[in-house]
């Protein structure tokens, strides 16, 4: 006679047992950091995780590719908090990971990779699918281990608190085959706690503080540290008190409303409206950049302030490395509670007296109408009239990302994800799916070219298998608009560049979903309002011209 048991039967019995697998310890650890998902594609050298992952209560996704499946975690992570978890199996599995992961490390998302690996003494005598996958991980991890019996509760605490800590992002563990099943004690040691927040103190704060007292022009750039602290709701307060503009980086955008009348929205990769922004910041007084990592921005951000000339003060989670920008004062600690000590006890004065920051925002408005017939800023203002105001957008890497992160208005932190620092092509689509699946009860729209749609369609399998509801906008000029665009301005011919239009409608209806193409404001507004009321899945095939872009971004 066989037995069965429930998920809950099965933690309840790992739980009273007095020793239980290197797995299980890796799992419960990960559980208790609040992960619930974990997204990859197994292979023999990973079984033991995945049943050790699901007896922890923890869902296993299966994916179609492991770099989506990474972009998945990603998703889940920016719903949940809780880090991300990809799971592949040893050799190809893992190298199909890589680029993700090392989205992951600069675009600082805590990621936790899985992989399994053949046994040490096995890889001395057997070569198939063996490599170094820790010399492979290690230049685009914040860690990398490998799992051993004795220490399997330790390594799995280590991983957590090294993810999520300081500046977050990916760890790798290896797990060898016997060492996933060796039995360790089933009690823990305890969990390290994390780090109380920092904030200045002495003569830098004094310093800082009188800069802020005098300051009449002062200006803030909030990026990505900002953003994973939380401090949204320090950010606002003190903008307001003290009356400072706010400009943020793609990856921070929502950290303040951006219908808020402090807010400038993002910037970073946009040449138009760089003309506008660059001015501005080159007239403050005062620069506080808030948790702002120069990672997200191109080189027209090189250097754009005079510390000699201006009071600039970088608040970071991590010391300079960088060199795109120096600063007057360098401050290593946490945003929300720098603020905190920066504003205790100085009262507010008038800020901008020539009221430059409100021309700069009417100026950015201009630059970037809402009214056009159509094209790819109709596109994206139908959507953003058309969709909740709480709804979560992805965008993919291309020349509708630049236009959409100017004119894609968020109203809280996250509300726009996209890989903002590597740039990498076909992540909307599955950090669409995961943070669908994290969430279902907010709208997530995800916005791609019709090139980035292509190297990911397949992940429409998975939506349809998980009963998602996610709205896939695609772009469909069959050009890579950017590059055609740049091959363009430097007079090159085109090559490479163009490829044929395919029916994406018919391919979401293929894989199960709502398929509709549209070529108007009309369609486009009739297709989201029934995608909203669907019970799976819509792509939304937006045909624009060719050149659309052009004088746009």
């Amino acid at each position: 006679m066989t037995l069965s048991y429930s998920k809950s039967e099965k933690t309840a019995m790992v739980t009273t047992k007095t020793q239980i697998r290197a797995a299980d310890a890796v799992a419960q650890r990960l559980y208790r950091a609040g992960c619930r998902y974990a997204f990859g594609m197994p292979g023999g050298e990973v079984l033991t995780l995945v049943d050790a992952l699901e007896a922890a209560g923890i869902t296993f996704i299966l994916a179609k590719h492991e770099n989506a499946a990474a972009f998945m975690a990603e998703g889940a992570y920016h719903q949940t908090g809780a880090p991300g978890i990809l799971v592949a199996t040893v050799g190809p599995g893992a190298l199909n990971g890589v680029n993700a992961v090392a989205n992951a490390h600069q675009d600082r998302v805590p990621l936790i990779v899985l992989a399994g690996a053949v046994d040490a003494d096995e890889a001395q005598s057997y070569t198939h699918q063996v490599l170094d996958q820790q010399a492979v991980f290690r230049p685009i991890t914040k860690a990398s281990f490998t799992l051993v019996q004795g220490a399997a509760h330790i390594i799995a605490d280590k991983a957590v608190a090294i993810a999520t800590e300081g500046r977050p992002g990916p760890v790798h563990i290896d797990v060898p085959i016997s060492v996933a099943d060796s039995l360790v004690p089933a009690k823990a040691p305890p969990d390290r706690q994390p780090a109380a927040s920092t904030a200045p103190a002495g003569s830098d704060l004094s310093q800082a503080r009188d800069w802020l007292t005098s300051a009449r022009r002062p200006i803030i750039v909030a990026g990505v540290d900002a953003m994973n602290e939380g401090c949204g709701a320090a950010l606002v307060q003190f903008a307001e008190t003290f009356g400072v503009p706010v400009i943020t980086t793609y990856k921070a955008k929502g950290i303040i409303p951006e219908d808020h009348p402090l807010a400038l929205g993002g910037a970073g990769l946009s040449p138009l409206a760089d003309t506008h922004l660059l001015p501005l910041l080159n007239a403050a007084d005062l620069i506080l950049c808030l948790g702002y990592d120069p990672i997200e921005m191109r080189t027209g951000w090189r250097d754009v302030w005079t510390p000699q000339t201006q009071n600039i003060i970088d608040i970071t989670a991590a010391p300079n490395h960088h060199y795109m920008h120096q600063a007057s004062l360098n401050i290593i600690a946490d945003c929300g509670a720098t603020l905190e000590a920066l504003s205790d006890g100085i009262t507010s004065a008038n800020t901008w007296p020539d009221h430059a920051p409100e021309a700069t925002k009417t100026a950015l408005a201009a630059a970037f109408p809402t009214g056009d017939d159509w094209g790819p800023a109709a596109v994206i203002d139908t959507c953003r009239a058309i969709l909740p105001r709480n709804t979560m957008a992805t965008a993919d890497s291309g020349a509708h990302r630049i236009l959409l992160s100017q004119m894609w208005q968020c109203y809280t932190p996250r509300g726009l994800i996209q890989s903002s620092a590597l740039c990498t092509m076909g992540c909307a689509v599955p950090l669409a799916m995961g943070a669908s699946l994290a969430t279902q009860d907010t709208p997530v729209v995800s916005f791609s070219g019709d090139a980035g749609f292509l190297m990911v369609a397949g992940e429409l399998s998975t939506a349809a298998e998980l009963g998602l509801r996610t709205i896939f906008v695609v772009f469909v000029d069959a050009s890579l608009a950017l590059i055609e665009l740049k091959q363009r301005a430097r007079q090159l011919t085109n090559h490479g560049v163009d490829f044929a239009e395919h029916d994406f409608a018919a391919i979401g209806r293929a894989f199960g979903g709502v398929g509709v193409t549209v070529h108007n404001r009309t369609e486009m507004r009739d297709a989201l309002e029934t995608a909203l009321a669907a019970d799976k899945f819509t792509v939304i095939a937006a045909k624009i011209e060719r050149g659309s872009y052009d004088g746009r971004i």
